[in-house]
């Protein structure tokens, strides 16, 4: 197996690591890499409902999804990322717990004793400390998961929406656990620590040897960030269907509103409550359900009723 830690924090790209050596490669690999803020959601997930739109918006944190299934999970500095891409007999290439096993022993290497629990969760004393995702490709798979080892946790919980009851899809929801990070239980450690330390148990395993990305694989993996997780169409337009039904005030009278969502665009806008202004919030149908678009709509038509109401 090939080792590699990505020098790289930028999520879009690091992502795109795991899919271009899924797809593209024969050999197995661990990447081990650390992002800057961002949301990842899973594959099957509503954007809006499980990342808070308010404040990933303006604090410039990007939703992005990724190519295997599970819930959303928040990437920054202090969160280590690792992917396991295998490899695997048909029909035994889904196993949550083989694939964390190895994660568990060096974690107990280093005096932390984790466990296995519910589908995908490496837990200590109850507290979440890792999620984890699986995507099958023909003859491979791509395992991987979270370490919380000093993540911003109340940027982790500010980041990911706690009610998404006004979400109505028959997308993947996230199971949202209380989490904790690393950092108390070895005091000792830096990130820089962690990471080398679990660079090394893997690299000391036998057969298992440092790698690197080529050259001219890095060109290719910059065009499927680009083209891909850098886009709107896969992280917004990509998920299921859903309606958003939520309750305003506007002129100091409750209003109902239901908004219907495919593809990522506003199919059908209906308000109950104003009849003034049903029609001019009928104008945000074919309007992509993102902020700023809804801005240019209500600002064009001189309301004031502010873009984040609707998400």
């Amino acid at each position: 197996m090939l080792c590699i830690y990505l020098i790289s924090t930028d999520p879009f790209f690091n992502l795109a690591v795991d899919e271009y050596l899924l797809k593209n490669r024969e050999e197995d690999f661990m990447v081990l890499s650390v992002n800057n803020p961002s949301v990842i959601i899973g594959k099957h997930q509503v954007a809006h409902r499980e990342a808070d739109t308010r404040f990933v918006s303006e604090n410039s944190i990007p939703v992005i999804r990724r190519i295997s299934g599970g819930g959303a999970v928040f990437h920054d500095r202090g969160n280590l990322n690792f992917s396991f891409i295998l490899n695997s007999s048909e029909g035994r290439q889904i196993d949550f717990r083989k694939y964390t096993l190895p994660v568990i022993r060096f974690l107990s290497g280093l005096g932390v004793t984790a466990s296995f629990e519910g589908k995908n969760d490496l837990k200590v004393d109850g507290l979440k400390i890792s999620g984890n995702a699986e995507h099958v490709y023909r003859h491979r798979v791509l395992h991987h998961g979270t370490l919380l080892f000093a993540s911003d946790l109340a940027n982790l919980r500010s980041a990911l929406r706690k009610d998404t009851s006004e979400y109505i899809s028959r997308g993947v929801s996230s199971n949202p656990s209380s989490v904790m990070n690393l950092t108390p239980l070895v005091p000792q450690m830096s990130m820089n620590d962690f990471v080398s330390a679990m660079l090394d148990y893997f690299t000391n395993m036998k057969g298992n040897i440092i790698g690197d990305l080529i050259a001219s694989e890095t060109a290719e993996i910059e065009k499927l960030a680009f083209s891909k997780y850098r886009s709107w169409d896969w992280n917004y337009a990509y998920g299921p269907p859903y309606n958003l039904e939520k309750t305003l005030l506007y002129n100091e009278k409750s209003i109902q509103l239901r908004l219907e969502v495919k593809d990522g665009i506003i199919n059908d806008c209906i308000v109950d409550g104003a009849p003034e202004i049903k029609d001019l919030f009928r104008r945000l149908t074919g309007t992509r359900h993102m902020p700023e678009d809804i801005k240019k709509v209500l600002t064009g038509q001189g309301i004031d009723i502010g873009e984040y109401n609707f998400f």
